[in-house]
């Protein structure tokens, strides 16, 4: 592979293959780095994150059997079923979010699926967080096309829903849902044009070919997301997977380092895992094209560094935080 990265490199493209992207991760580690730091820098401020906060309006109780999530009614974990927050509550969380330096709020309720009794709710927490001035994200699971156009008309920036893996693995992790009933949601969300958040996550047991294959159905897509989150698998115990092996820190990092590369333009954000990442570690990530984290103690319902470790972090790295309404990304230049 050359050393210097050619103008074809950072065009947006959507026809990657997986001996491509597999033959990125098998870059020596400081020539994939080199790589990625490049494309980073010319799409994005090096010395800037973006930063979000995840709020879970609705815990637990959740009819998916996701192997990881602790929020599931198949799993024996600690999560208790909780209903629907409140508007108030709700908003209080999100001017604290705001006080502490988030640009965006995301607001995640652990269901299988939004039922149109609930869209309402939903709709005046959106337009209430709206009109504190921060960017708005919610994760409801699926959609269907009218709930993600209702969304979109109360103002909604940004809609999670995870890829996971790659399509060979998905059904060693999930049996509720399909690979097609993601891409569905994903679908109606960009008919709708609100901003796509999709990623996965790695540390599951899937193999390199897996990380692949996520990210090619990512970079893939008819327009890149415009962030995609990388979790690092949070062994939760009471889920299938509380006694996963660790994941190979550098394999984390190249996995980072890969979705820059294939989506140049897209926000690349370190999510669930944080807390047990060393600074260096975190450090290695942004290097390798990071550009957003969540920031807040809960990711739902696990662990995170507190902000003001964040925040130490950040001024030893000499990073700034990114002001709330200037963080969507460039449009998408070119197309193959």
């Amino acid at each position: 592979m050359p050393e210097n990265v050619s103008n074809a490199d950072q065009l947006i493209r959507h026809n990657w293959q997986v001996e491509e992207v597999t033959a990125l991760y098998d870059l020596p580690f400081a020539d994939l780095m080199y790589r990625a730091q490049t494309v980073h820098r010319e799409n994005f401020d090096p010395n800037s994150v973006q930063v979000s906060t995840l709020l879970s309006i609705k815990t637990g109780g959740c009819a998916e059997d996701c192997g990881y999530c602790p929020q599931s009614v198949h799993h024996e974990s600690a999560v208790k079923a909780e209903p629907l927050m409140k508007l108030d509550k709700v908003l209080e969380s999100a001017s604290q979010a705001k006080e502490s330096g988030a640009s965006r709020f995301c607001m995640g309720a652990a269901w299988r699926n939004l039922k149109d009794r609930d869209l309402e709710r939903i709709v005046d927490m959106v337009s209430g967080v709206k009109e504190l001035g921060l960017e708005t994200c919610v994760t409801l699971g699926m959609l269907e096309e009218h709930q993600a156009k209702r969304l979109k008309e109360a103002g909604l920036d940004y809609y999670n829903h995870n890829l996971d893996t790659s399509p060979e693995f998905y059904g060693d992790i999930i049996s509720t849902r399909t690979y097609q009933d993601r891409l569905d949601t994903l679908s109606y969300v960009r008919d709708a044009d609100i901003h796509v958040c999709s990623g996965g996550i790695v540390g599951m047991g899937e193999s390199r070919n897996d990380r692949a294959g996520l990210l090619i159905n990512l970079a893939n897509m008819p327009s890149h997301p415009e962030s995609v989150p990388i979790n690092l698998l949070v062994q939760v115990e009471g889920t299938p997977m509380a006694e996963m092996d660790d994941l190979d820190p550098l394999d984390f990092v190249r996995t980072i380092a890969v979705a820059r590369l294939m989506m140049p333009k897209s926000y690349v954000r370190l999510s669930a895992g944080r807390e047990s990442m060393s600074d260096e570690l975190q450090a290695m990530c942004f290097l390798a094209g990071a550009n957003s984290i969540f920031y807040g103690e809960k990711l739902l319902t696990t662990d995170n560094p507190d902000t003001d470790h964040d925040q130490q972090l950040f001024n030893r790295l000499g990073i700034t935080t990114l002001a709330g309404q200037h963080t969507s990304p460039a449009k998408e230049a070119c197309s193959h």
